[in-house]
């Protein structure tokens, strides 16, 4: 299986993030350096517009088979483009169809090689057609709220709840995906142009190993754990 890591040179909320040091690494290099070390993976494939990020994700052990098109890395360009896109262009490449792939995104550099197994056999096991990582949300769902345009809190989920002040023991548990694995069939992305179906399976990952960086805070917080559990 190939793992496909798209990194796009652009970022306007934190620029250069996909290569900002991170621990000491571009943050880049920990996402190949799983996908490296993966028991099922037989390619690390980063998808980028950018030379400067071929060339560390190079140097890092992945391949760069080619740049991606401009028009797939912009802030409005849709991720599922993409992935079609390099399956299309590898499968030429390769002299060979994919069929399956998974994809890693950059900015969850706790994620681990451990995590990408799991997540590949749950999809093989099950004949699924995704599986995707999730996390436990902190709060429950039902306690979500909303400011509406007379600045008043009203509840997120009209209707849907009848125990909005229910304890969060009593709430069943809502996870959120966190971004940072997706295993899927190449013909879910192609014919369905979707993630899910229902045959989408969850791997669920512990809420430190599950942050998905945007911004320095994340940053800062990914950097606290790495140095919590001693990663070099």
């Amino acid at each position: 299986m190939i793992a496909l890591i798209p990194a796009r040179g652009g970022s306007k909320g934190l620029p250069g993030k996909n290569i900002r040091p991170l621990h000491g690494q571009p943050l880049i290099n920990y996402s190949i350096q799983a996908a490296l070390n993966s028991e099922f993976v037989s390619r690390v494939i980063v998808s980028t517009d950018s030379e400067e990020i071929a060339a560390i994700a190079r140097i890092a052990g992945a391949e760069v088979p080619f740049l991606r098109p401009q028009e797939l890395a912009t802030d409005s360009s849709v991720a599922i483009d993409t992935y079609i896109y390099c399956c299309e262009r590898l499968g030429d490449l390769y002299h060979q169809p994919i069929n399956e792939l998974v994809v890693l995104l950059p900015t969850s550099p706790l994620r681990t090689a451990e995590d990408i197994d799991k997540a590949i056999r749950l999809f093989k096991s099950n004949s699924a057609d995704s599986v995707i990582s999730v996390t436990e949300m902190s709060q429950p769902i039902s306690w979500a709220k909303k400011i509406d345009s007379d600045g008043i809190l009203r509840e997120y989920f009209t209707g849907q709840y009848d125990n909005k002040l229910a304890n969060r023991q009593e709430c069943q548990i809502a996870y959120v995906p966190n971004g940072s694995i997706y295993v899927l069939k190449y013909s879910l992305l192609k014919d369905k142009r979707n993630y899910y179906s229902d045959k989408t399976f969850p791997y669920v990952m512990p809420r430190e190993r599950s942050i998905d960086i945007d911004d320095m805070l994340d940053f800062d917080m990914a950097e606290f754990f790495m140095q919590r559990r001693g990663i070099t």
